[in-house]
């Protein structure tokens, strides 16, 4: 276990923390056997915290076409471009997770155009990739690929929001030096 900072910005003790933040970190910590370093050190700033996981709430466990899975592919995709360790690590294990497959997520991370997955989960990886890095040159063609796989109007709103709100989060994690846990390069490798 590496005892290098989380982060390089100083981080707050749990029992330091709202009631309500400290309650949800500590049921993630039940659930899963550790604290992701993302909690801490985004709880700094409580308000900011609530935000961000609400919103984060809103589009990864919501119902809807896309698997969880799926939207776990478009974090690590557009993460690994973003360069953001944090994210490519973390997410990276809980899309082995819920793909149930211990090598999907290093696929779509290095280059998910050669990955093992179909050619509806690449459109919607071209798609995250184009709102990712060239949002203002999205048009009509984008959106007719994306029904051409089957996707909805409802799913390239999804799609778009999660590649839109991630950029956010790798950027924070960039910025903010977040270390992935060390759980996490191991999770869902068997």
């Amino acid at each position: 276990m590496s005892k290098a900072p989380i982060s390089r910005f100083s981080t707050p003790e749990i029992a330091d923390l709202p009631e309500d933040i400290r309650t949800r970190i500590l049921a993630v910590q039940e659930k899963s056997g550790f604290v992701p370093n993302v909690f801490l050190v985004l709880a700094r700033r409580p308000d900011e915290f609530r935000a961000f996981f609400a919103y984060h709430d809103a589009l990864m466990d919501k119902p809807g076409k896309l698997t969880k899975a799926e939207r776990e592919m478009i974090v690590v995709a557009t993460s690994n471009a973003n360069q953001c360790q944090y994210c490519v690590v973390a997410h990276g294990a809980i899309l082995r997770i819920r793909a149930k497959d211990p090598l999907i997520a290093d696929q779509v991370a290095i280059n998910y155009r050669k990955a093992d997955i179909t050619d509806r989960q690449k459109a919607m990886l071209d798609f995250a990739m184009t709102v990712a890095f060239e949002a203002y040159a999205v048009d009509d063609a984008d959106l007719a690929q994306l029904r051409s796989h089957g996707f909805s109007e409802e799913d390239a709103w999804d799609i778009a929001a999660i590649a839109a709100f991630f950029g956010m989060s790798n950027r924070l994690a960039n910025v903010t030096n977040m270390r992935p846990n060390d759980e996490f390069y191991t999770m869902g490798r068997t």
